[in-house]
């Protein structure tokens, strides 16, 4: 196996999320302070999108791919498709990472939300992709293990849509290197944006997540999946709804309001798939609940998997018209948003980071207690941040809606909004303080670990036979209900949800991709 480039991408998703997190640190001080915003460069206005440009394509991005690298090639008992093509990938990444932290202090800057960066960087992120699409689907065509886990299933799912999502949302018309228009206009504009933005949060922060935790968590728990028919059901529903609920970011706009009724029913639609994954996870622990006490990993995994499961009871809430009424354009939605990247993404990654750095540098952890104190400096810090900001977003929707006896607006004056929030505002600079000494205390460990490594890696070799052409699979088993006339139809709903025609399916890449795309 080729455990050179997860290390390289293992590195890369720690550094880079120190440095996003670091700036989230640097703007929430801003709005607490607003003297701090003291040069064009390093306002809030340039490093609010390269904070959450560092945190999504840096720290998620670097990571998505450590779990990729590391688990395809034991999933599928075979090495990458091409070492080149990992090393374009890995070095491609970086340099545009580089890229956006130097274009969007400057200003360059598209106006749309996770779609900043200029046309330039937005081709080479579209190439570097392929890069790493070429690698992905290579090494399933190559495989020598016929049936496809349910991880990689999700990889698949994000592979597809992110670059059909990417490349959509970013067509523009150039008028210089740095500067474009989109071809998108008004609603439509705004329409596609958010077709973008909310499967950007989708297929970027919670599918490829979904497949890390399909793969990492049994193994960290050293059980099974709970169930392989509630992960068929989860990964199909879940990929269907999702990519049809991006128009709830739009409710009381322009968007007409079909399109902004039908975004609503397919987000509450949305929270069982979702919880039907959370589920899964969870219950895979059965049997190993009393290990979550003295094991790190299943800490930072556990309480992962939970803000998951809040997070995506919250989003349909949310969703909701009645709701959004009160929530739109409040604080409550950058609560939202981070216990769901604090919470689920942030939380999952440093299971896997402290899960794989042993067995990556084949060395014991070096500070097994500083993974213990990560975990609870990062949990009081993501409480400290979001328990607040949940209070400043009610508390913004509350003094917006309120009216005097002679009804007019009690509050008519954003600044006296502005004032009151200002406390709440230093609480969450705290909190992000906090998770970031975590991260600090993370990468720290993780480089004493890296000094103990061997002078020569380990890198044993594993054969497993290539796969026969010509393969049928088996014919499905019976019904095994009882015969008679009555329940002839039955039968056959029996076999069907039974769900092992799945794995026909799983055992053609090429057919589970496309329907996949098309789902």
């Amino acid at each position: 196996y080729d455990d050179a480039i997860v290390r390289q991408f293992l590195g890369a998703t720690i550094v880079w999320g120190i440095v996003g997190m670091l700036v989230g640190v640097v703007v929430a001080l801003q709005l607490a302070d607003p003297a701090l915003n003291f040069a064009p460069w390093l306002s809030f206005g340039r490093l609010r999108p390269l904070h959450t440009n560092a945190v999504i394509f840096a720290f998620a991005g670097n990571a998505i791919f450590t779990a990729v690298y590391y688990s395809m090639q034991r999933l599928l008992k075979a090495r990458m498709f091409s070492d080149l093509l990992s090393r374009v990938h890995f070095w491609g990444w970086q340099a545009i990472i580089v890229a956006a932290a130097i274009t969007l202090p400057l200003g360059f800057n598209q106006s749309k939300e996770y779609a900043e960066l200029e046309w330039p960087i937005d081709v080479a992120v579209v190439l570097v992709w392929v890069v790493f699409a070429i690698n992905f689907f290579g090494t399933i065509l190559r495989r020598r293990e016929r049936h496809l886990y349910v991880a990689i299933w999700f990889y698949i799912a994000t592979v597809v849509t992110i670059a059909i999502l990417y490349i959509f949302n970013n067509l523009v018309v150039p008028a210089g290197w740095f500067r474009s228009y989109s071809i998108y206009a008004g609603t439509q504009d705004a329409f596609m944006q958010w077709w973008y933005g909310h499967n950007a949060v989708a297929f970027f922060l919670t599918t490829p997540f979904l497949g890390l935790m399909y793969y990492f968590l049994p193994k960290a728990a050293e059980r099974p999946v709970f169930s392989y028919r509630l992960s068929i059901v989860h990964f199909w529903s879940l990929v269907f709804l999702y990519i049809w609920a991006g128009p709830h970011h739009l409710h009381y706009t322009a968007l007409p309001e079909w399109a902004s009724t039908l975004g609503m029913l397919f987000s509450v639609m949305l929270w069982m798939p979702s919880w039907g994954g959370m589920l899964n996870g969870l219950l895979t622990l059965r049997g190993a609940w009393h290990r979550v006490a003295t094991d790190p990993v299943l800490k930072f995994f556990v309480l992962g998997v939970t803000f998951y499961g809040m997070s995506t009871f919250e989003g349909p809430v949310l969703s909701v018209k009645s709701v959004n009424a009160l929530s739109h354009y409040t604080d409550w939605t950058i609560a939202h948003v981070h216990a769901g990247a604090l919470g689920w993404v942030g939380f999952m990654t440093f299971g896997m980071a402290y899960w794989l750095a042993p067995r990556l540098f084949q060395t014991p952890m070096a500070k097994p207690g500083w993974m213990n104190a990560h975990f609870w400096i990062a949990t009081i810090g993501l409480f400290l941040y979001v328990i607040p900001i949940y209070a400043a977003g009610l508390t913004q929707g509350l003094m917006w809606r309120a009216f005097n006896a002679e009804g007019f607006l009690q509050f008519p004056d954003f600044i006296e909004t502005v004032r009151v929030l200002i406390p709440y505002y230093w609480f969450r600079a705290a909190g992000g303080s906090l998770y970031l000494l975590g991260a600090v205390l993370c990468l720290a460990n993780l480089l004493l670990t890296w000094r103990n490594r061997p002078a020569q890696y380990d890198e044993p070799v594993y054969e497993s036979p290539a796969l026969a052409r010509g393969y049928r699979p088996p014919p499905l088993p019976g019904s095994t209900l009882p015969q008679g006339s009555v329940i002839d139809a039955a039968h056959t709903l029996d076999v069907v949800g039974q769900l092992r025609w799945h794995r026909i399916w799983e055992g053609r890449a090429l057919t589970f991709t496309v329907w996949t795309a098309i789902a």
